[in-house]
């Protein structure tokens, strides 16, 4: 049985005002050699809001939720959070732990599948954030859970409830669209992340609105076009729904576990614009957030993992619960 002196947050990180934006976006794409003219592209996204991406807002509520979720079930440990690009960041919160006597956490982060940034990229930044800090605690990244029914149930219901806010006489033939981030090809975990996503949505599309068509497509590009990504894209997917007369479609954010930038704008902005200029219902299905399915499941994998190999590890799909260390092949960076 593992023993754990606090629960870590760790998420990706988002800007708080138009001065943020850049630094970010430069934070991000660091090492990647990123046009100037393409981060000015995407800072637009963000000042389309304000300059504020609701990521940040979204990890003080779920971790207040997790607090008040571990005290309701009579779990004392402390919740921290640590982001990869902006404040707080992830070596200044594992400075804090170390400095607070947290010598063992587990890590829980908002990104629920399998693959390099969705997985192998946390699990460096965790590593690299301990190797900076002198007596930093253990860290130990909680299991892949993109199939945990505490993801896959809120999922349902917000599936159902946009399939409600249709129109009642399109409801019946509306098709469900799931939406990832897409990913390069020659990325480490890609076949992983995919099939898992291709998994994942054939359970909510059955439980939430059996018989209906569904397709899993991708959002949110950013390489050259030289290379190659997942697709389709959603907006091309949008314009070939129009082609063959479908009339109303659900757009179900299946890769993400709260409302993104990428889900905010990519989908709320873009893909909507492009559903209006076509004349086709369009309805987006909300993500996890802070549902107390979701919050609670938080809490499970911890116990789970705490409990050991033979606890229960409860799985939807057809592909099972993914083991708590990631094969070499799942989401390695080929160094």
């Amino acid at each position: 049985m593992t023993s754990y002196d606090a629960l870590l947050l760790v998420s990706f990180g988002g800007p708080e005002g138009p001065q943020d934006v850049m630094p970010f976006l430069e934070n991000v794409t660091r090492g990647r050699n990123v046009p100037r003219r393409r981060l000015e592209e995407v800072a637009e996204h963000y000042y389309h809001f304000g300059g504020v991406s609701p990521i940040n807002d979204h990890c003080r509520r779920l971790k207040a939720a997790i607090e008040a979720d571990f005290a309701a079930h009579g779990l004392d440990l402390p919740v921290y959070w640590g982001n990869r690009n902006w404040t707080p960041y992830l070596t200044d919160t594992v400075r804090q732990m170390a400095a607070d006597g947290v010598r063992r956490a587990a890590a829980f982060v908002t990104s629920a599948y399998s693959g390099y940034s969705s997985c192998g990229q946390y699990r460096d930044d965790i590593a690299r954030a301990r190797e900076q800090v002198p007596g930093a605690p253990e860290i130990d990244k909680l299991r892949v859970y993109y199939n945990h029914p505490g993801f896959v149930e809120p999922f349902v219901e917000a599936t159902r409830a946009a399939l409600d806010r249709l129109p009642a006489g399109l409801r019946q033939a509306a098709h469900l669209a799931f939406t990832a981030h897409s990913v390069p090809l020659a990325q480490p975990g890609r076949e992983r992340y995919a099939a898992e996503l291709a998994d994942i949505t054939e359970v909510v599309a059955e439980r939430a609105a059996p018989g209906h068509e569904r397709a899993l497509v991708y959002q949110s590009r950013s390489g050259p076009p030289t290379q190659p990504w997942l697709e389709p894209d959603i907006c091309d997917h949008l314009r070939k729904l129009h082609a063959a007369r479908t009339e109303a479609v659900v757009v179900v954010p299946i890769g993400f576990v709260s409302d993104h930038m990428e889900v905010k704008y990519d989908l709320d902005v873009e893909a909507a614009a492009v559903a209006a200029e076509l004349g086709l219902a369009f309805e987006r299905a909300a993500t996890p957030g802070t549902h107390p399915a979701y919050v609670a499941m938080v809490r499970q994998l911890l116990t789970e993992r705490m409990a050991g190999p033979g606890a229960e590890r409860p799985a939807l799909g057809a592909l099972g619960a993914r083991p708590d260390d990631c094969p070499e092949e799942c989401c390695r960076a080929r160094r």
